[in-house]
């Protein structure tokens, strides 16, 4: 158990299936990348704990299932987020549609509360291997980032990375506590 602890906060992420959310969490925790996907069963949990400023932050990362069929069961995990990242695969344009459904899903299970979120396009190190035409652009997913933080009131950056190579995963949960934090102390 660490000491210090300041403050706890939970964070979901969020998104269509395969997008790469649990290879992600794994990249964080430290956990090497697996080749094969293994579909996560209603939610997966780690807690991590940051040296951030002073004091230690602890992080409960909620990594839910993105199937439709588990839409019940991820219900109950989104009370409480302070934190979403929400993830689409930009080699699969249609997990960048749904992020709207992703987003609603979080404020209507979690007391309609809109929390700091980030947007990531994972699977960037696919970028060149899969045709331009089909890829969600670095351009459009920004755009989008930026109308978010319009209708939310608040930056919603949006981050490329790869849970295969390590690209900006750690910048991603870094910024998202920065984020959270900041906000606390407004309100």
């Amino acid at each position: 158990m660490e000491t210090n602890v300041k403050r706890t906060f939970k964070i979901v992420l969020i998104g269509d299936g395969a997008v790469g959310k649990t290879s992600l969490r794994k990249n964080y925790m430290g956990e090497s990348f697996e080749e094969e996907y293994l579909m996560t069963i209603g939610a997966d949990f780690a807690v991590k704990y940051i040296p951030y400023e002073d004091y230690t932050v602890g992080l409960q990362i909620w990594d839910l299932a993105g199937q439709p069929r588990f839409s019940d069961v991820r219900k109950s995990y989104y009370a409480g987020a302070y934190g979403a990242i929400v993830v689409f695969d930009i080699t699969r344009p249609v997990t960048f549609q749904n992020t709207d459904f992703w987003i609603n899903e979080l404020i209507k299970n979690n007391n309609n509360l809109l929390v700091p979120m980030i947007l990531i396009g994972n699977k960037v190190d696919l970028r060149g291997a899969t045709p331009k035409e089909v890829q969600v652009s670095k351009i459009t997913a920004a755009a989008y980032a930026e109308t978010l933080s319009e209708w939310g009131g608040f930056k919603v950056p949006y981050i490329e990375t790869s849970a295969k190579t390590g690209q900006n995963v750690q910048r991603a949960f870094d910024h998202l506590i920065d984020v959270i934090l900041s906000r606390l102390e407004v309100d």
